[in-house]
Parts: structure tokens; C-alpha cells; sequence
């Protein structure tokens, strides 16, 4: 049935490098509205067709400020083809250069060169145009440079990782050397660049060190390395890296304790979740919505849809406001474990408290139904669903296709199906299953193969996952036939049914 959708070693000095006076700067969309191109359910509710004009503006930069692309200016990555390139620019430009057009340069040239070439060319900007004065920039541009430098294919070994580093290294001693100190901007280049080529080791060991040197980390830049270490590490590594910055003088806050509550619940560690929910409020922070969400989408994830009222009821007693992310997660958990009934009286509470039902809470509440026999509910509630407003999404088609055919409803089925297809609503893998073996059940074979083309047609599935499910669906189809005749030959061999 249609699955509901849930929300990163010295360096000699440039002498000829100037130390600068300042430092440097550092709702939710209605699921309810119309899908483009995709009419309301036909049988309820006539097409509402809108059309809109997306306006935009642009401000065009001035001539003095455009810097031609990368590629215009620097076509080779040799740093002498750089160097008369920079110097052609200097002695032809009818205006001067500013610190804008150095680092559009630099910048341009990093992005084919190798680090120590950039080095040098900047070398030789500031020692061809004097007036030129590097700014943090001008050297997070090279920082950033370092840090993707970083082979992929080196090893993951505490003395790689230092030695790995040593080039990054060299380029906030340069930065220091000359006079600036890497900021909370310097610190979130590095520490994305290193997490972006899969280094979060080396970004770990970093952000230790420029920590005790520099400065500490901002939250912003401290949680981005732990959600990130969330996907790449084990979590008792990543307990090990919040403890140690801990040591540091950087604790988590309400976003740390958040990622790694949904970290552990997606492993469907709910106990561990439990657990940190404990230690979120000995830090002296109070659970928001978020957190209670995002735990009871753990429950969900477990199958254990009753329990989620309960988290529901403590949110209440905290004097937390659930958000319609809640209401919709209560709704899908209840559902799904059969609890349909108390699950359709929470549609009035959620619109007694402003939050107005959408595609994701009537889709639930559809699948719930469909689970327990009353695919004509579903198709009921369907229209109510149009009358409010909201319009239906694939996910809603495909469960109320699927539920159909579940329910042997074939001719409610085709019917749903012409109008999913008139509409170009894709079929999901599940509701193609259900739908092409209800078919062949029937004996409804031609039929069966249009529906193949159509999936195949509106790219639902790839060609051979298609054929691969209607070949097996036939072949079950001529087995059930084969074994239905056999008990009719045996039934006829013994003198007829007995009485």
C-alpha cells in the first residue's frame, strides 16, 4: 500500500602582504494545494485549472565589477599561463583592480590549479600590484582549496590524518602570518570542505585544533560535523567526538541533542532515544515539538503506532504545541496499527487547534482503512478529503488503487486506474503488483499488459522491473488455473462433489 511520505608545517611569510585594518564580515507550504497538471478526483469533483505568472528581477552588476568565468580567463592550469594571464589583465585594464577582481582570480584559478600553485599565484599578485591587501577572503579561498586537496585514496590512520593536514595547515599559518585570524566563517569552510570529499576524521581532528588555537566552533558549524558523523560513524564514535569537545568548552545544544535523538531512532534504538531525552533535559534544555516528532516517527518506524498517543499526551503535559507534523505522525501511527476510529477524531482536534488536515493526514487514515477491509471508506473519505479543499497526490491514488484490488473490488480498481492514468499519475511498485495480479486473477489478461505499457509508458517502473512483475504474475496466474482444473478433473473422476 502507498507508503506516507514523513521532514568538515608552517608556511614561509609574504612579506609584502598587508595586515587589513577591519575584519571580515561573515512554513510550511500547503501540501493541500493543486499539483500542477493533476485534475481532482473526476467522479467527485470538477478540475479547477489556475494559472500564475512567476515574476522575477535580477540586478546586473556593473562593468567595473564583471569578471568573466573561470574558464574565459584561465584555460590552463599552469601556473606561468596564470601568471601571463594576470599580468595581460594588469597592464590592459583601462580601470584598477580591486580586492573583488583579486579573489574572483584566485578564486578562478584554485578551481583547476593544485594548492601550492595557488599559493605562489597569489604570491605573485601581491608582489606585481602592491595595493593589492589580502583579506580573510582572499585566504579562505586557499584554506578551502587545502582542505579538498586532500587525496581520497589515502589511508585512515591517526599519522595520515596529521599528515593529511599539514597543507591545510600551511594555509591558516599563512592567514596568521599575515596578520588574520581564521573566523567562524575560516572554521565552517574547512570543516564542510573536509566532510564534503568524505574526510570527517581529518574534519574532526581540525576542528579539535583550531579550537585550541583560534577559536571555538559556532553551533552551526559544530552540529553540521555531528549530523554528519551521525551517517559516516558509529555512534559510540560520535559520543566519543561530543565528549571531547565537551572537554573543550563546546556543549551541544537542543539541535545537538536532536540530531542524535533522530539518529538513534532511525536505528530504531528507541530505548537510547528515551535515554537522551533524560540527558537533553539535565543539560537544562526542554524538548521542543521537534523532538517529540521526531520520536514518535521512531515508534512509527517500529510498528508500535500505540505508543506514539502516549508520547503525544506527554508533549501535551509538558505544555509543547503540537504542529500538524504531529497530528499527522499521531494520525499514521494509529492507522497503521489498526486504531482507525480514534485516529479520525483527532481530524476535528487538529482543526480545533488551527492545523487543517492534508494530503499526508488523509492518506493515512486511507491506508488504515484499506488495512482493514473498508476500501469504500477510503473512496468515501476521498470525497470529503476534495470537499475540504485538499487535493488527493500520487501516494493517495496508489493506496486507494492498491486497497481496491486488496479488496476485490476489481471494477472500482479499473475505474480509479482510468482515472489515475487521465490524470498521468505514476503507479508505485506495490499498487502495479496488486493491481496487475487482481487482473490476471480475473483473467484479465490483455487488460493486464496495458497496464504494463502504461507503467512502462509514464516511467512508473523501469522496463524490466515491469516485465519482470507481469511475467510472474502470469505464471502464478496459469499455476492457479492449472491446479483449479485438476481439482475439477478429481472432483469429476469421483462421481461429483460430495454432499
Amino acid at each position: 500500500m502507498g507508503k506516507v511520505p514523513p521532514s568538515m608545517r608552517s608556511a614561509t611569510p609574504l612579506t609584502s602582504f598587508k595586515t587589513p585594518s577591519s575584519s571580515s564580515s561573515s512554513s510550511q507550504q500547503n501540501p493541500c494545494s493543486n499539483p500542477p497538471n493533476r485534475p481532482h478526483f473526476s467522479l467527485f469533483k470538477k478540475n479547477q485549472n489556475k494559472s500564475s505568472k512567476p515574476s522575477s528581477s535580477r540586478k546586473s552588476l556593473t562593468p567595473s565589477s564583471q569578471i568573466p568565468p573561470p574558464k574565459q580567463i584561465f584555460k590552463s592550469p599552469s601556473l606561468s599561463s596564470a601568471i601571463k594571464v594576470f599580468d595581460t589583465l594588469i597592464s590592459t585594464s583601462q580601470l584598477p583592480l580591486n580586492i573583488r577582481h583579486h579573489n574572483a582570480l584566485l578564486k578562478s584559478f584554485s578551481q583547476i590549479s593544485n594548492i601550492y600553485d595557488s599559493f605562489s599565484f597569489l604570491q605573485h599578485m601581491v608582489k606585481t600590484y602592491p595595493s593589492f591587501t589580502p583579506d580573510h577572503i582572499t585566504f579562505n579561498i586557499l584554506l578551502t582549496q587545502s582542505c579538498k586537496s586532500i587525496s581520497n585514496d589515502q589511508g585512515e590512520g591517526e599519522g595520515d590524518v596529521n599528515a593529511d593536514l599539514s597543507v591545510v595547515r600551511k594555509a591558516i599559518d599563512l592567514m596568521v602570518t599575515n596578520g588574520i585570524q581564521p573566523d567562524h566563517v575560516s572554521f565552517d569552510l574547512a570543516i564542510r570542505s573536509l566532510c564534503d570529499i568524505g574526510r570527517e576524521e581529518h574534519a574532526v581532528e581540525l576542528m579539535k585544533e583550531m579550537s585550541v588555537k583560534y577559536c571555538l566552533p559556532d553551533t552551526y558549524t559544530y552540529n553540521l560535523l555531528v549530523r554528519r558523523l551521525c551517517k559516516v560513524r558509529t555512534l559510540p564514535t560520535v559520543y566519543r567526538f561530543v565528549d571531547e569537545m565537551k572537554t573543550l568548552g563546546v556543549k551541544p545544544d537542543l539541535v545537538s541533542y536532536t540530531i542524535l535523538i533522530d539518529n538513534v531512532c532511525k536505528s530504531k534504538n528507541l530505548r537510547e532515544a528515551t535515554r537522551l531525552l533524560g540527558v537533553l533535559s539535565e543539560a537544562g534544555f526542554k524538548p521542543d515539538c521537534f523532538v517529540y516528532n521526531t520520536i514518535m516517527k521512531g515508534y512509527c518506524t517500529l510498528d508500535r503506532g500505540s505508543e506514539v498517543l502516549g508520547v503525544y499526551k506527554q508533549m501535551k503535559e509538558e505544555g509543547v504545541e503540537p504542529d500538524l507534523v504531529t497530528y499527522n505522525t499521531l494520525i499514521f501511527g494509529l492507522s497503521k496499527v489498526g486504531r482507525v476510529e480514534e485516529a479520525r477524531k483527532y481530524l476535528e482536534v487538529m482543526a480545533d487547534m488551527g492545523h487543517f488536515p492534508d494530503a499526508v493526514t488523509y492518506t493515512s487514515l486511507m491506508n488504515g482503512m484499506c488495512r482493514k477491509g473498508d476500501a469504500l471508506g477510503a473512496l468515501a473519505l476521498l470525497r470529503k478529503m476534495e470537499e475540504n479543499g485538499c487535493s488527493p497526490n500520487s501516494c493517495t491514488y496508489n493506496t486507494l488503487l492498491h486497497g481496491l484490488c486488496k479488496g476485490k473490488l476489481l471494477e472500482k480498481g479499473i475505474e480509479f486506474y482510468e482515472i489515475m492514468k487521465s490524470s498521468e499519475t505514476k503507479l508505485e511498485v506495490s499498487s502495479y503488483a496488486t493491481f496487475v495480479r487482481a487482473l490476471c486473477r480475473e483473467d484479465k489478461i490483455a487488460e493486464a499488459y496495458e497496464v504494463f505499457d502504461y507503467a512502462v509508458e509514464s516511467k512508473s517502473l523501469t522496463d524490466v522491473a515491469a516485465y519482470s512483475t507481469l511475467e510472474s504474475t502470469l505464471k502464478w496466474a496459469k499455476k492457479v488455473k492449472e491446479q483449479k482444473q485438476a481439482c475439477l478433473v478429481g472432483i469429476a473422476a469421483a462421481g461429483g462433489p460430495k454432499q
